[in-house]
């Protein structure tokens, strides 16, 4: 099977945003390989840790909003 791992990431992101809580952290939620990929790609802090969450940069934070939007929430007529 040929995976996006583009597109894994954006949703995984975009699902973080349902767990945001102080300002800018959600619950560690995925696989290691992606929140691996996003901490390279810059949109998320070092998820290596104890710390049940993770910290979103100001990148990953409006990329995290914008893809919420574009993936889940309905338009309206």
């Amino acid at each position: 099977m040929n995976i996006d791992e583009n597109k894994i990431d954006e949703a995984a992101l975009a699902l973080m945003y349902l767990t945001l809580h102080e300002h800018n952290r959600a619950w560690k939620q995925v696989d290691w390989e992606v929140t691996n990929r996003l901490f390279e790609k810059g949109l998320i802090c070092n998820p290596i840790g104890k710390a049940k969450s993770i910290v979103l940069t100001d990148d990953g934070l409006k990329q995290c909003e914008m893809l919420f939007n574009k993936l889940f929430v309905k338009n309206e007529p």
